[in-house]
């Protein structure tokens, strides 16, 4: 008759446990991988989330202070810089801009809403040459800032865009306060 200690039967549940956690931390290191390798080849011209919502206000600073007194938002002399992380880089700090403009800008030209939205994208320029292809109106050339690139388009709505390529990291830099 065979006898099993405890001990034994310890050992063999520890050493299936931990073969197991191996397989499992394989795999889940391979997901990531993968997942990280599709992001990384992703260099698709496009948008790739929201950079700033731009509206009309009568009084930009007195919106601005109400927001920041009454909402939290920590404000400058622009708006609100939002701060929020990438989901596919998270050490990497992004930027959401919402700024209220002194009514009566042009800014918003040729449209007639009172409102903007800015879109980040990827590949600016590939993105710009797609478009005119595909026959959407470009308002703008293409504007370099230090902090990205810029360019205005028209949507068949009649709803000015503004597409950003940013540099997020010289926005760090600069320090400023943020709305997180």
């Amino acid at each position: 008759m065979i006898q099993i200690r405890k001990s034994d039967i310890l050992l063999v549940l520890i050493l299936t446990m931990a073969g197991c956690n191996m397989k499992t931390n394989i795999n889940a290191r391979k997901d990531k991988h993968e997942h990280m390798a599709s992001f990384v080849l992703d260099t698709t011209p496009k948008v790739t989330g929201i950079g700033g919502i731009l509206f009309i206000s009568e009084n930009p600073q007195k919106t601005r202070t109400w927001y920041g007194e009454n909402l939290g938002l920590a404000t400058n002399q622009y708006g609100s810089p939002f701060e929020f992380r990438n989901a596919n880089r998270p050490a990497e700090i992004n930027y959401l801009e919402w700024s209220p403009l002194k009514k009566g800008t042009d800014y918003f030209e040729p449209s007639k809403k009172e409102f903007m939205i800015n879109y980040r994208v990827q590949k600016i320029e590939a993105l710009v040459k797609k478009l005119r292809e595909n026959g959407v109106t470009i308002v703008d050339t293409i504007e370099k800032f230090d902090y990205g690139k810029f360019v205005h388009i028209m949507d068949p709505d009649g709803n000015k865009i503004e597409l950003w390529e940013p540099v997020d990291s010289i926005l760090t830099k600069m320090g400023t306060k943020t709305t997180k």
